[in-house]
């Protein structure tokens, strides 16, 4: 079981045979990665810290989304634009750039957390929608939804990135109609809607909610992945077919985000019109049964629904995710399924365990938003350097955007550390 690249390797060190596309591909035919990372915006993660957020909070928070996800637009197009120009993903370009062994482990450590708190997100997730659904245990849907992942994964490798892509992006409208259909029985307050476009707090809970949010909105696995999906995708661009394949990158990430961007803010909203005051709420589990009472059994139905899609199509993108991160800083090719036990494993153990799951959801989400700045800064800098983009390195204010992006969700992670300590 292998995952291909288009550079004639694969995850697991089998090879194939490069193929071009074509140079005469439609605009239409060269969206779909974006389409892929997106997923990650859509995890499990997502749903638990944005109904918690809109459970809790009402509208308090609706430009936290709005903003996070018009930094992950910047981001994603900097990680695909890499990707396009180079031939190379983030972390092979970081394995090779980085030429301290130790220093290099070091930083796959903490990337290798950030795949484990990711995984946390999306198998607990599909535990959960399988339980709603069908009633099974939480340890057997963990691993259902693992095994499902691997499934996937193998898509990719047997079918290519395009087949892969379709089956994700299919997912990714079940996700869309399965947590959007509550918004339209239920519409929120515009009013409230439009209040929460003001940047503000109200104490720490609100901090760490807005920090869980960010990590589960501007993920630093999705960095990582799109690199590789254009890579898998396109190989490296030169020449005039270049800046046609980043227009289309450009219109790819958009679509993406855009997608991405309305599903989250519509879960706020439905959580803040239908579940706020509701008692019970705080929990996925919860929240399912508030909404079979307050829009009926149909609407909990393809909530439920969009929660197992979620998970399904993000622990592949996940899984994915980590084992590019170990072949490019590690510089080794391991077997798929071990490598999907490294951080599987894990997930599964905190199911077994008894702890909250959807605790253990907005936990991961706050790991994540932890990990932002180890990914972003890298990207932000090997954007920037023409050395290594040629003509298409970052213009300033391209830069500039993501110094200031950097600095405010590293801003965030430390307030929130501060009040967390000092029990504020």
């Amino acid at each position: 079981m292998t995952l291909r690249t288009r550079d004639s390797r694969t995850v697991d060190g089998a090879r194939e045979t490069p193929t071009a596309a074509p140079s005469g591909t439609r605009l239409a035919l060269l969206l779909g990665p974006a389409l892929v990372a997106g997923v990650a915006y859509l995890d499990p993660g997502n749903v638990a810290s944005n109904m918690s957020a809109g459970a809790r909070y009402g509208y308090l928070l609706v430009w936290v989304v709005v903003g996070a996800n018009a930094i992950a637009w910047l981001v994603q197009y900097l990680s695909a634009k890499l990707g396009v120009v180079t031939g190379e993903s983030l972390p092979s370009i970081l394995g090779r750039r980085i030429r301290s062994r130790w220093l290099r482990r070091a930083y796959w450590l903490q990337a290798e957390a950030v795949a484990m708190a990711t995984d946390v997100a999306e198998i607990v997730g599909g535990a959960i929608a399988l339980n709603l659904l069908f009633g099974l245990p939480l340890l057997l849907g963990g691993a259902i939804t693992g095994a499902v992942s691997l499934v996937l994964l193998a898509l990719h490798g047997r079918g290519g990135a395009r087949a892969f892509e379709r089956v994700v992006i299919g997912l990714v409208a079940v996700i869309a109609i399965g947590f959007c259909a509550g918004v339209v029985v239920s519409p929120p307050s515009a009013t409230g809607v439009l209040g929460g476009l003001v940047p503000r707090f109200e104490d720490a809970g609100s901090v760490l909610l807005a920090a869980s949010v960010l990590g589960a909105t501007v993920m630093p696995h999705a960095i990582y992945a799109h690199s590789a999906l254009t890579r898998d995708r396109f190989g490296r661009v030169e020449g005039a077919r270049l800046p046609r394949v980043l227009r289309a990158t450009r219109i790819d990430v958009t679509v993406a985000l855009a997608i991405a961007g309305t599903v989250n803010v519509a879960i706020l909203v439905l959580a803040a019109a239908t579940l706020q005051g509701v008692g019970g709420t705080e929990t996925l589990e919860g929240a399912h049964a508030a909404l079979r009472t307050a829009l009926g059994p149909v609407v909990a139905t393809l909530f439920a629904v969009g929660l197992l899609a979620s998970g399904l199509a993000s622990s592949s993108v996940g899984a994915y995710a980590g084992a590019e991160i170990m072949r490019g800083l590690l510089r080794v090719r391991i077997p798929l399924l071990l490598r999907r036990a490294v951080t599987l494993v894990p997930a599964l153990a905190i199911v077994a365990s008894g702890v909250e799951p959807t605790l253990a959801l907005v936990i991961s989400q706050v790991v994540l938003s932890f990990g932002i700045p180890f990914a972003l800064i890298p990207l932000a800098v090997l954007t920037s350097r023409r050395a290594v983009m040629g003509a298409s390195a970052n213009c300033w204010w391209t830069t500039v955007l993501a110094v200031v992006a950097v600095a405010l969700l590293s801003t965030l992670n430390v307030v929130l550390v501060v009040l967390l300590v000092s029990g504020g």
